[in-house]
């Protein structure tokens, strides 16, 4: 687990700070004006050689020459929560984009007892790791979400602000994933695969520019006893889905 040898990287606080305020990665649409992203957040993804299939083993060698992001910073900007910090790293090919969630934890809250090959409803509302991606940053309202759990329950929804209900369920992108708990160190991993074809692209090619943010959400009860962390934080308001404080995913070889 070298990669966790790095130092914290935390977001830059923008503006006035705000007070915390619970986050859902469901909550209510919030009210957003269509201008330019807000956000100058940017991971590097490099091209894996090769296609692979996810198994919680952070070891690959396609991993091994990732870039990675790290943040243990509250979705709302104004404090940390070290105890959780999660590692993001990205690599793709012309058929899948990859994403590896090194997650710290205190305690682990999931659905037991269920089966994880189906997909689970308000997964958000246990421990998740999750990926909100725009591969089509022109359609700043459109965008897709990937959540695995430590127990890899998973769900993957298409998002469309301008619709009501916006999150649609039926959407089915085939995305692969596995997790990994490691107990005597308190990591668990996810990896994700998800197939660009689901996202209606033509195979991907370096130097694309895609928006994106990654969240934990973490701890019992309550959104208001919850943890929420955000990669690029959203200081408006009580939700996730604020698609104009997306970061930037570069594609490069």
């Amino acid at each position: 687990m070298e990669l966790w040898k790095m130092g914290v990287l935390t977001a830059a606080l923008a503006g006035a700070v705000f007070t915390m305020l619970p986050f859902s990665g469901q909550g209510k649409i919030a009210n957003i004006p269509q201008h330019s992203y807000a956000s100058d957040m940017k991971l590097q993804a490099k091209r894996s050689p090769v296609d692979f299939l996810p198994d919680g083993d952070p070891d690959k060698p396609s991993w091994k020459r990732a870039e990675s992001v790290e943040f243990d910073t509250a979705a709302s900007g104004n404090s940390h929560f070290p105890e959780i910090s999660t590692r993001v790293s990205s690599v793709w090919t012309a058929k899948h984009i990859y994403f590896l969630f090194l997650c710290r934890y205190d305690s682990l809250n999931v659905y037991s007892g269920e089966d994880p090959k189906v997909e689970r409803w308000q997964l958000w509302d246990r421990d998740v790791a999750e990926v909100f991606l725009n591969p089509q940053p022109e359609r700043v309202n459109h965008y897709y979400e990937f959540e695995v759990a430590p127990n890899n329950q998973w769900i993957d929804l298409e998002i469309d602000k301008t619709k009501n209900p916006f999150n649609d369920p039926s959407w089915n992108s085939g995305f692969e994933h596995a997790a990994h708990i490691d107990a005597k160190n308190h990591i668990w991993t996810a990896e994700m695969r998800i197939p660009v074809s689901s996202m209606n692209l033509s195979p991907i090619r370096p130097g694309a520019e895609w928006r994106v943010n990654f969240f934990r959400a973490a701890g019992e009860g309550g959104d208001d006893h919850r943890k929420f962390l955000a990669w690029s934080i959203i200081p408006e308001g009580k939700t996730f889905h604020v698609p104009t404080r997306f970061g930037i995913l570069r594609l490069v070889n």
